[in-house]
């Protein structure tokens, strides 16, 4: 297997089940990832909400067995791309990520072009990561199909990778047909910013992985047990004929805490080699991260010198 660099993200908190009157924290934890040599920083994504929130713990609807989400159909929610924009305005190294964007929602010759400028002006540092959702009403506020949601996405990223490597770009797909189209300037990244593909272990994801995908990252039950379901996974895509010794996998750490209920650092990035050993290539942790601008770069420089020790 092709080896690869570990890397350490972190999300950044860009939505509050009420009004939290002002979002600079966001900014500032932004800010202080940058400074304190976290690898990247992710924004998730709803543009809207109906009001059947319990559907994000079923399964069968996309969700997560038991799953929770986070805030209301009211709740405040930041268009992560904008969000991204604006960080890669204040920082210089952090890596710009979306875990995940729902990438189907937007138009994709405007998506394509959205990323692509973000990419120029940011120096090279977006990584896309895309999934299907769960929420049957954004797709309806959208006037999308959402029983057609897969195959819009896999329309999609076939735009996005035509559009960001293609001198004359052309296309004959089911949603759409364009020839002769030219989109510049391209990503500043070669073939474009790196695709991130959310989902579950089967074959529509893996062949999704093996055409476009950078990186996986694992839902539901696939995500909670990775030993099992990464070589899996990797299996799948080379028999969907691509790389899958040169395929990234996201995890996430579990936090453990001491006594008091503060987070024993060392002891959550012990974890770091079981999941590297499972497969895992880029960690993602969940840190408490102090309002201070200062203390909050202290805080997640400990963090990283305990994930380089971790991970050598």
């Amino acid at each position: 297997m092709k080896m690869t660099p570990p890397s350490l993200s972190i999300m950044l908190r860009t939505f509050a089940a009420e009004d939290p009157h002002g979002w600079q924290r966001v900014i500032d934890c932004a800010r202080a990832a940058d400074a304190a040599g976290i690898d990247r920083v992710l924004v998730s994504d709803h543009v809207v909400f109906g009001e059947n929130i319990d559907a994000y713990g079923r399964p069968e609807s996309g969700g997560v067995e038991g799953g929770r989400q986070p805030t209301g159909p009211d709740g405040h929610w930041l268009e992560p791309l904008t969000v991204l924009t604006y960080v890669a305005a204040l920082t210089s190294k952090v890596r710009l990520g979306t875990n995940i964007l729902l990438a189907a929602l937007r138009r994709p010759v405007v998506l394509a072009k959205t990323v692509a400028t973000l990419d120029v002006l940011s120096g090279g540092r977006v990584d896309l990561g895309v999934g299907i959702g769960w929420q049957r009403e954004e797709y309806e506020a959208a006037g999308l199909d959402f029983g057609e949601r897969g195959r819009l996405l896999d329309d999609t990223l076939e735009v996005l990778r035509e559009l960001w490597t293609a001198p004359r770009a052309s296309l004959d797909l089911p949603s759409l047909r364009f020839e002769g189209i030219h989109m510049m300037p391209k990503p500043l990244q070669a073939g474009g910013a790196p695709l991130w593909i959310s989902g579950r272990l089967n074959d529509r994801v893996a062949r999704r992985l093996a055409r476009y995908g950078s990186g996986w990252i694992p839902w539901g039950d696939d995500a909670a047990d990775l030993g099992a379901s990464i070589p899996r996974m990797r299996a799948a895509v080379a028999k969907a004929g691509g790389d899958a010794t040169a395929l990234r996998v996201a995890g996430t750490l579990t936090m453990v805490r001491r006594g008091d209920k503060s987070i024993d650092l060392d002891a959550t990035m012990a974890g770091v080699g079981a999941l590297a050993d499972a497969g895992v290539t880029d960690f993602q942790v969940h840190l408490v991260i102090p309002e201070d601008y200062d203390d909050a770069v202290a805080s997640l420089q400990e963090a990283v010198g305990s994930f380089r020790a971790a991970s050598r």
